[in-house]
């Protein structure tokens, strides 16, 4: 087990439905990250951008992408993650792909599907909250709109790790920073939120706000943001323990049964 954990997040733009180039873009920023790190974290639907035409960048899970990222972690001795367009029996899905270094692949589907740009009428939602355990530390993969939804991410399970991917614009930052610091609080975790910059297709602005929150929502990274940026956040599970100890409002919670 790892009482430590080097988490580099990188907060990029996206060009629209080039995924060949971004691919060749995250490749050039990963390679210049210095110093030894356990896992990479990239924006939701990272080769692509946010985009409700899935039928032009759809991949199937021993994709392109997914290759990409399996040959990444294979070389590098970390585990990669974001999410991609997935296409699979039929369906779309936006889902979250973590990669560990052996090539070994877990995933969430967006369980919350954000209905004011349509995305349920194209992607298929996901039926089930996904823990993984990675270095013993027990990660809970979540997806942009998801972070508006705490009962979904409550943590039952006792989790080290929550951690959001996004492309997140402009006029509602603010509720993103709110609402990772709350999701650190509440549930007495570290928060990881990474987030895209730059305009996309139809012309939304992205200004990241890419951050990561300890257990009491203090923010620990330095963030820039509105440029791209990478930076290397370490996370123990010294102050996990330490915070629930002391404040043990976890043995509080409310107990319940998520119908999915």
């Amino acid at each position: 087990m790892n009482k430590c954990l080097k988490i580099a997040i990188v907060q990029s733009s996206i060009i629209w439905h080039k995924a060949e180039q971004n691919l060749i873009n995250y490749s050039e920023k990963i390679n210049s990250i210095s110093e030894t790190v356990d896992v990479v974290v990239l924006p939701e639907m990272f080769s692509t951008g946010f985009t409700m035409k899935p039928v032009e960048v759809a991949e199937e899970i021993n994709g392109d992408t997914v290759i990409w990222m399996q040959n990444t972690a294979s070389k590098q001795g970390f585990a990669i993650c974001g999410s991609i367009v997935i296409k699979e029996e039929g369906k779309y899905y936006n889902r979250f792909v973590f990669v560990f270094p052996s090539g070994e692949i877990q995933y969430y589907n967006k369980r919350h599907l954000f209905s004011l740009a349509g995305e349920e009428k194209v992607y298929t939602a996901g039926k089930q909250k996904v823990i993984i355990n990675y270095k013993g530390w027990k990660i809970c993969p979540q997806v942009c709109y998801d972070l508006r939804f705490p009962v979904f991410s409550r943590n039952t399970t006792n989790y080290d790790l929550l951690l959001y991917v996004a492309n997140w614009p402009k006029p509602r930052i603010l509720a993103w920073d709110s609402l990772l610091k709350a999701r650190s609080i509440e549930n007495m975790c570290y928060t990881v939120g990474v987030n895209r910059v730059g305009k996309d297709e139809n012309g939304y602005e992205f200004t990241g706000h890419s951050a990561v929150y300890n257990c009491l929502g203090k923010q620990i990274s330095i963030s820039k943001y509105e440029n791209e940026f990478i930076e290397v956040v370490e996370v123990t599970k010294n102050h996990i323990s330490e915070v629930r100890n002391k404040f043990n409002f976890l043995n509080d919670k409310d107990e319940f049964k998520l119908l999915l």
